[in-house]
């Protein structure tokens, strides 16, 4: 559950970039009086902070920037996203004509062995402390890796999802005593790893805590108009999926949601509404530290030291996404762990195996090597001071503040006024005509300097394969052309709702994936194809010469096609009678604000008043609050969504689609929503792992995204642009990092920014 709301953080994070507020005239900006601040000290304007600045657990975008500034990956990348394999020395590598080269504590070769293994050496400089003084080593390394293979480790990053040898044994054995407790039941009688009052202490906590739970379920569906005030529970159960007697109690509902989950984990991930299960439980954190109830490793035999400086890590198979979590951040032992308990001989790796309270007690303050210490966050502004200590040198502006800006117009204005130095607005046509404004006329002047560069993600409409389908089977030809019928009308509607409201700074994109990606199809390519252009008959739909009108009728058409052969009863042009499974009318929620501000507003609208002509009622919800969005999806009570989502420098698409629905593994975090379920995709995605081969990958990635086009599941809808954007009366512009990129962000080279004289 906690790397489900993560990633509903990070897509709201990425949604949110894609909105925009009221728009405040050039003439109003320059009136307004510049906020008393220290002109020496950078400040950059940022969306809320949720505190979480730990290098193990941050969540949103945000916080993560916070804790880069403090802390040090292992591997670095270069402005491709390419992985840096001669850190210590150096790697110079040429981009857009110029050469430059790049830095990292380490160097790092791989081996792929006859035997199928794969080795991982690193060699560590020695010559790097973190910013109290401290030497970093071999040490700290095995430490930060240890933290996040635990048993116990429920963080966002997945190292120990990777096949590193020995891994799998290390953290089998062992469990939350939460866990144990609940799976021995009320009537167990072995009191050798807890007590008789402890068990009748937790089910106590347990009952209650159901309770909780189901009633704010129930006050969720109140609160949101699903149901009246005064409703009962079981009217609210009813519209969360369960039907219970009249009379049903919270405690009635509680029970009746987790009988219908093989676990009470599964049940509360997918279920929760407002309030986590875990929130309604008292002293919670008290049961999540590990015990041992079975065999299980003292070590992952495959994390090896070799020296003060040298590590490798063994990997069972070849995996491509493999490197990518190495790259994890340097996090200190003698802060995040306790030195004493750290013997490598004697498999003590800085904390006792499956308790990381005393990692988690340092997640609001963090310590690293990075180029900036953590100097505290108050009423909304996170501060740092440089660390004379950072490997590449002093940052050459001593003071850096990140300051939390109520209204996204202020990212813009702020620069104006004073307040800011750098921020990143949404970038759309409102917000560059502003640029252009206070610029007389140019994206970059005297007053703001515009560097733009892709979005590392993408936008789309989600439709849920479970709730929209025919029959029982969402995998099935009937199921997938209700789906394919909604898409086609969506589909038609893209470009003159991105045109309508990036202009040049968006543009459709026709497969699931980030333009950015090295993986994404191209449209020179042999079997490249326009998302939802083929008809129930494998016809092209649409023509080359094509009016805009033209195309709308012509997908309206291939639409009923669609429904009829999902089984709608057809008469006259229009649908009457929907098939068992199926309805008449479908849902779909866009947190607009309330008031339609969002890239596929308009083709919401459109699309709905397209289907009202076919007999389908697409009802639009515009949220106002982004957040209901997610818990509606995670409690797969939502038909038809828009969002985007958030992508990594890998195209690996476990997290998002793979389903295991036949190879037993745990789904990927977010496939939950798609609700897809289909063996030859989860197959493909798992092979394209195994390879290190960059023209395979994109073969079975691009199979993969065909597959997903079919299910319907998913509508790519755009690809836009970020901007970044410099004081440039403030900053010494020649010192801002060159050439920024999407995997080379504006504070890559921070210890070189200057403020102006």
């Amino acid at each position: 559950m906690i790397r489900k709301r993560w990633l509903a953080v990070l897509m709201a994070a990425a949604l949110t970039a894609g909105m925009t507020g009221t728009a405040v005239s050039a003439e109003s900006i320059a009136e307004a009086p510049a906020e008393a601040r220290d002109a020496s000290t950078l400040v950059v304007g940022y969306s809320p902070f949720n505190s979480k600045f730990s290098p193990f657990f941050s969540e949103t975008a945000y916080d993560q920037d916070v804790q880069i500034m403090t802390q040090l990956p292992l591997l670095n990348s270069d402005r491709k996203g390419a992985v840096i394999m001669k850190g210590i020395e150096g790697e110079t590598i040429p981009y857009n004509g110029t050469d430059y080269t790049y830095y990292g504590p380490a160097d790092l070769e791989i081996t792929e062995n006859e035997d199928g293994t794969v080795y991982y050496d690193f060699k560590l400089r020695d010559d790097i402390v973190f910013s109290d003084g401290e030497p970093l080593t071999i040490d700290d390394v095995i430490f930060s890796m240890y933290v996040r293979c635990d048993p116990t480790y429920d963080g966002s990053a997945t190292l120990f999802s990777q096949p590193i040898e020995g891994l799998e044994e290390y953290r089998s054995g062992m469990d939350t005593l939460f866990n144990l407790l609940a799976a021995a039941g009320r009537d167990n009688t072995d009191f050798s790893l807890w007590t008789e009052e402890e068990q009748a202490a937790f089910w106590e906590s347990y009952d209650a805590a159901g309770e909780k739970f189901a009633q704010s379920i129930a006050d969720y569906c109140i609160a949101n108009g699903y149901n009246a005030e005064g409703d009962s529970i079981a009217a609210c159960a009813a519209n969360w999926g369960y039907e219970l007697p009249e009379d049903a109690t919270s405690a009635d509902f509680f029970e009746e949601m987790l009988g219908s989950y093989e676990s009470l984990a599964e049940m509360t991930a997918t279920e929760a509404a407002d309030v986590s299960y875990a929130d309604c439980f008292d002293n919670y954190e008290a049961y999540t530290k590990g015990i041992e109830a079975g065999e299980s490793a003292p070590s992952i035999s495959g994390i090896q030291r070799l020296s003060d400086t040298e590590l490798r890590v063994v990997a069972t198979q070849v995996d491509a996404t493999m490197i990518y979590q190495l790259q994890l951040e340097i996090a200190p032992l003698h802060y995040y762990g306790d030195p004493a308990q750290y013997d490598y001989e004697n498999n003590m790796f800085g904390f006792p195996k499956g308790d990381l309270s005393m990692i988690k007690s340092k997640t609001t303050k963090p310590l690293g090597a990075g180029p900036y210490k953590f100097a505290g966050f108050e009423n909304g502004v996170v501060n740092f001071e440089a660390n004379e200590n950072y490997y590449l040198g002093e940052p050459k502006t001593k003071y850096m503040s990140f300051r939390e800006m109520a209204q996204e117009t202020d990212k813009i204005s702020g620069i104006v006024t004073g307040t800011v130095d750098i921020s990143e607005p949404t970038y759309n046509e409102q917000s560059l005509g502003q640029i252009e404004e206070y610029n007389g006329g140019e994206t970059s002047g005297p007053v703001i300097t515009t560097n733009t560069v892709d979005n590392l993600g993408y936008g789309y409409i989600g439709i849920n394969a479970k709730r929209v389908r025919v029959g029982d089977d969402p995998a099935s030809e009937e199921s997938k052309n209700l789906r394919r019928a909604f898409a086609t009308i969506f589909s038609v509607y893209r470009d003159v709702s991105i045109d309508s409201y990036y202009g040049e700074l968006a543009s459709v994109i026709n497969y699931p994936i980030s333009s950015t990606s090295w993986a994404a199809p191209q449209t020179t390519d042999d079997d490249y194809q326009v998302a939802f252009s083929i008809d129930v008959d494998g016809e092209d739909i649409y023509t080359s010469d094509m009016s805009a009108d033209d195309r709308y009728a012509a997908a309206a058409e291939a639409a009923l096609g669609f429904f009829e052969a999902a089984g709608y009863t057809v008469e006259n042009g229009k649908v009457t009678a929907a098939p068992e499974g199926a309805k008449l009318e479908y849902e779909v929620q866009i947190p607009a604000d309330g008031s339609g501000d969002h890239p596929s507003f308009m083709i919401l609208k459109l699309a709905h008043d397209a289907l009202e002509k076919l007999g389908i009622n697409l009802v639009v919800t515009d949220l106002s609050n982004s957040s209901d969005l997610w818990t509606g999806l995670e409690a797969n009570q939502v038909d038809m969504w828009c969002a985007a989502w958030g992508a990594t420098v890998d195209p690996d698409m476990y997290q998002v689609y793979y389903s295991g629905v036949e190879s037993g593994k745990e789904p990927g975090g977010s496939n939950y929503m798609y609700s897809i379920e289909d063996a030859d995709l989860d197959e493909m995605i798992l092979d394209a792992r195994t390879s290190l081969d960059t023209e395979y990958r994109k073969a079975m990635y691009k199979a993969c995204l065909d597959t997903i086009i079919d299910w319907a599941c998913e509508v790519p809808v755009y690809q836009r642009q970020n901007a970044v954007i410099f004081s440039t009366e403030r900053i010494n512009i020649d010192t801002i990092t060159p050439d920024i990129t999407t995997f080379y962000k504006w504070y890559a080279e921070i210890e070189n920014f200057e403020m102006a004289a």
